[in-house]
């Protein structure tokens, strides 16, 4: 499936998976400076460029005072033509701590438009698993912590991790599910209502969603 790859201005350490050649890359403001180090052509370049401090050539330019983030912007470009598989890097380890907390916002933004999404960061990656099971194969290790960031998300199950749970709730007023842990077996994340946010190391890749 192809899927729609957005560069944003963070710190960026390589890819976690190769480019297939009819994946849509978008770079977002700084994230151009990302495309350029990978000798990649961007399908579209768009943002107000506060960050980049010029405006590239070709670029699609937005202003400052306006209601989406960079990142934002190029969700929406992505979910335009139809792309349900989001990868988004240089969105994790910025100098700004709300726009890392608006891209935690924009995977249940995705979710909510039939997407699925993961921010991946020089250490960590995060995914949004929302009624549905995502599995972690076998050799996964570290520590794993879900969060539930709006209302109550119940039909939680567990298996395969230090601490499991059978068909138990998380809420956004107490952080039960921090610091969990992979086992090295195959674990899995069950969500039957409600929405969690998964948040693992990085140097065990992608999960698989079922």
């Amino acid at each position: 499936m192809a899927k729609c790859v957005i560069f944003c201005a963070g710190g960026f350490d390589g890819l976690v998976a190769p480019l297939a050649q009819d994946d849509y890359i978008i770079a977002a403001d700084g994230g151009v400076a990302h495309t350029s180090a990978l000798g990649l052509t961007p399908h579209v370049i768009l943002g107000d460029f506060d960050s980049l401090g010029y405006t590239p050539e070709g670029a699609n330019v937005f202003p400052m005072e306006k209601d989406d983030t960079d990142a934002m912007l190029a969700i929406r470009q992505g979910l335009k033509l139809g792309y349900t598989e989001f990868y988004l890097y240089g969105c994790l380890d910025g100098p700004r701590l709300d726009h890392t907390i608006a891209n935690f916002q924009s995977l249940q933004y995705l979710a909510d438009y039939g997407a699925r999404g993961y921010l991946i960061g020089k250490d960590y990656i995060v995914t949004l698993i929302q009624e549905e099971t995502v599995v972690f194969p076998a050799g996964f290790e570290g520590v794993v912590s879900l969060f539930c960031l709006g209302k109550d998300a119940t039909g939680i199950t567990l298996k395969g991790l230090k601490y499991p749970l059978e068909n138990g709730s998380l809420t956004s007023h107490f952080p039960l599910g921090v610091s969990n842990h992979f086992t090295g077996k195959d674990a899995s994340v069950t969500v039957k209502c409600g929405s969690v946010t998964a948040m693992y190391d990085r140097k065990n890749g992608l999960p698989i969603r079922k």
